[in-house]
């Protein structure tokens, strides 16, 4: 282990060595372009995609492209990039992570590279958290590249697909990653070529880096479609499980006894019924045995009641506003508008609020982040808080995180945490040192893991007559302005721990005299990393700054993680104090320790949904390739389309045909020949007894091609006899792919049960994905040549 982070420090060194003396050849030209004329500067564009035509490469003009950036960027912006925002362009320009911190200027730093790569005309995508973050860096940083000559293009959500079009033709293009990801997945539903709103994926740099791929990298992005559904399924299982209650017995107590009907293990968060809750379930829904298989479906919505009733916890993971159940981002403390949570634990949810429970979706198409990212030629990022996932971003995304000095020493303290027995302790010694420091007028910025938290500090502190800003991280304007506000002199902010990223918190007047902004935790979280984050909102540039974390025993993370040791160690203190206080770096390093278990069980989730993602990653590439082809082709789809009616036909009457002559399937070929080749009479008038079954088959190719030559005639127009062929093969692929989708879904459910019997999952999954792909083709295959080879054509046939 020693010897692996030592390499890792060592290439660190290395590569940081190899970006300085890239950095002194940039600085090198900062006196000759300080001199030249802004029309002179202007056109150092037209000679730099010059020299590319002519075979130098993005490397080669690094030096000068970087210095034409950074001199321009004082001209319009007024900002001139330090040396270490340099180093950190030119690790991003390298497809790396630049691990600046808060404050360092991320922002400015990406123009640099975002202006050598966007010289290629290939297209640069900048990626933010959040749409007003795009808008704010497109109308900033946008000035620059456009007065470099570069266009500049801003993707929303309420885009029409021209508006989308036109953004993504750009040299540079500001948007959100799910955006990204969405039009990606609709650019492969379309059925004309001229419908496609995104180019090929080029370079990316995505702005917290962390946060889109990895916070969310469990989350995939749907499309869906209805699909048919009984809401009173919800509702019947939703009654049956509030009547259960929990066995909270000791796992380790060798008792042979149910205490209760269902069981939670909270650091998996997983939910299971007891023996004692089956026989209920069974004797509740008058069943035999609740586990037959014609109940799957009931199994299912019990599952997901449970999960629902005693796992999803209100104003944590989920709010309801007006009648509506809305999911909380675990991470960011955002409502997240407009996602539901899959495979009916919406549902469940709504059910169990008793709000209307909507319809459930069928998934049309589907992607990771992680799989979507991974298909950019480059990719790089830039974060705060890199380090701790490393290992990650080698693995997943072959991507270095690169820690880039800062410009100033650092000057914060980061004090040791505070540990105190129960919730109502720990709040009252958060609002004392928020008193203290708020009465001699230094800014204090709160973080909460959950708004729960965040309104019982704020009754708190109203209760202590206390004036403060709450974040409620539903207006992400009004939370950059509130962010922004948090430093000034007496100013008291509680946010969730990731509120307001990418917003700097700048000092007030006389606020570094009183010790710079204090940031004070009142939970840790499951990341270290979101710890980080919190931490990093104070001490930007080398401003003077204090942190610390606040804890109690009843926290979420000490209840699933925290020792018994710490345990211990708090009762031999005192035993009947309810002020007790432990401030120690033990502490601080026994709860880093469960941060560590939680975020290697999170990484091993993520991984596995890769794993699970890449064989439909596969699957996805081949049947988008396929469409691509069918949609980009513009004189015949004849050489898809018959050897796909080649092969069926010779797959059918093989499966018809098996064996002696006598053996033959006579009636299911004719079927078949009159259903998907001729019409009945012709099917009729085939003597099956004369022929064998390859003059059979050799028959019925004549057929089919007799068959696609009248088709030609009827539609004299080759433009129409394209466009005829497409709707046949396009709306086959759609239906049988989306079915396909639901299909595997489903495999992935239930698969994981396959590991009682010995077997992997995995391996099981890939095997049956495989088979179900297979089958799935020659579905295509026999849907095409049907409904091809039984079309009408009417001449009235418009596009």
């Amino acid at each position: 282990m020693a010897n692996i982070l030592r390499k890792l420090y060592d290439t660190d060194k290395r590569e940081l060595k190899r970006f300085e003396k890239l950095a002194d050849k940039v600085e090198s030209y900062a006196d000759e372009y300080e001199k030249l004329s802004d029309e002179e500067l202007k056109a150092k564009t037209p000679e730099f995609r010059k020299r590319l035509e002519n075979g130098e490469t993005l490397d080669d003009i690094l030096p000068e492209a970087f210095a034409t950036a950074r001199e321009g960027a004082k001209r319009v912006l007024g900002l001139y990039p330090y040396r270490v925002q340099i180093i950190g362009g030119i690790s991003l320009h390298f497809g790396n992570i630049s691990e600046m911190m808060t404050g360092e200027g991320k922002t400015l730093t990406a123009t640099m590279p975002v202006y050598l790569n966007a010289l290629t005309g290939k297209g640069v995508h900048v990626v933010t958290v959040n749409e007003y973050l795009s808008s704010r860096d497109e109308s900033e940083m946008g000035q620059l590249y456009k007065w470099l000559g570069l266009t500049v293009g801003l993707n929303l959500n309420s885009m029409s697909p021209d508006e989308k079009r036109e953004a993504y033709n750009c040299d540079v293009t500001y948007s959100t990653n799910s955006e990204l990801g969405f039009d990606y997945l609709r650019d492969n539903m379309v059925v004309y070529k001229e419908q496609m709103v995104q180019r090929p994926l080029n370079y990316a740099i995505i702005d917290e880096v962390d946060s889109i791929l990895i916070d969310e990298a469990r989350t995939p992005l749907i499309i869906s479609g209805q699909a048919t559904q009984s809401n009173g399924d919800y509702i019947r299982a939703d009654r049956f499980v509030k009547t259960l209650v929990e066995d909270k017995s000791d796992d380790d107590v060798d008792d042979d006894e149910d205490h209760g009907d269902y069981k939670i293990d909270w650091p998996t968060k997983t939910i299971n019924l007891t023996n004692q809750g089956i026989e209920k379930a069974c004797k509740h829904f008058g069943l035999k045995n609740l586990y037959d298989i014609d109940n799957q479906v009931l199994v299912h919505h019990i599952d997901q009641a449970l999960r629902a009733n005693y796992i999803m916890l209100k104003d944590i993971d989920y709010v309801v506003k007006d009648g509506e159940v809305m999911i909380v981002d675990s991470f960011t403390g955002r409502v997240m508008e407009g996602r539901r949570y899959s495979d009916g634990l919406h549902q469940a949810i709504e059910a169990k609020e008793g709000v209307q429970i909507q319809e459930e979706s069928k998934t049309q198409a589907t992607i990771t982040y992680q799989n979507f990212f991974r298909m950019y030629k480059k990719l790089s990022g830039m974060t705060g808080t890199g380090k701790t996932e490393e290992e990650e971003f080698r693995e997943i995304y072959n991507m270095q995180v690169i820690t880039i000095p800062t410009n100033r020493p650092k000057a914060r303290v980061d004090m040791p945490d505070r540990l105190y027995p129960n919730l109502d302790s720990k709040f009252h010694a958060v609002v004392e040192e928020i008193k203290e420091r708020h009465a001699k007028g230094q800014p204090v910025l709160v973080g909460t893991v959950a708004i729960e938290s965040s309104e019982r500090l704020s009754n708190l502190l109203n209760e202590a007559g206390i004036p403060h800003a709450v974040l409620n991280a539903k207006n992400h304007a009004k939370e950059a302005e509130i962010i922004m506000n948090a430093g000034q002199k007496g100013a008291v902010t509680i946010a969730t721990n990731m509120a307001g990223r990418g917003t700097d918190i700048k000092l007030g007047p006389g606020v570094k005299e009183l010790g710079g902004l204090a940031v004070i935790g009142t939970e840790r979280h499951e990341s270290r990393r979101i710890d980080n984050q919190l931490r990093g909102r104070s001490g930007r540039q080398g401003d003077p700054g204090v942190t610390r974390f606040y804890l109690s025993l009843e926290d979420d993370l000490m209840k699933r993680f925290g020792s018994e040791r710490i345990k211990a160690f708090l009762d031999r203190i005192s035993d009947n104090d309810e002020d007790k206080v432990i401030e120690s770096k033990m502490i601080t390093n026994q709860v880093e320790s469960a941060q560590k278990r939680v975020e290697g069980n999170n990484y091993d989730t993520r991984k596995q949904t890769l794993q699970y993602d890449d064989v439909m990653r596969t699957q996805r590439e081949i049947i988008y390739g396929e469409r691509m082809q069918v949609i980009n082709e513009e004189k015949s789809l004849r050489h898809i389309l018959m050897p796909m009616i080649k092969r069926t036909i010779s797959h059918q009457v093989d499966l018809y045909t098996q064996g002696e002559k006598k053996d033959w399937r006579n009636d299911q070929l004719r079927d078949f020949i009159a259903s998907s080749i001729t019409d009945e009479k012709t099917a009729k008038s085939i003597d099956l007894g004369k022929l064998t079954a390859d003059e059979l088959k050799e028959k019925l190719y004549q057929l089919a091609e007799d068959n696609y030559k009248e088709k030609e005639e009827q539609l004299a127009d080759p433009a129409q006899m394209l466009e005829f062929e497409k709707v046949v093969i396009l709306r086959v692929v759609d239906d049988r792919w989306t079915d396909h989708i639901d299909a595997m879904d489903q495999l992935r459910q239930s698969i994981s049960l396959r590991g009682y019997g010995q077997l992997n999952p995995l391996v099981e999954y890939q095997e049956a994905g495989y088979r179900m792909f297979e089958e799935m083709i020659s579905n295509i295959e026999y849907d095409a040549t049907r409904l091809f080879m039984k079309a009408q054509i009417r001449q009235n046939l418009s596009r």
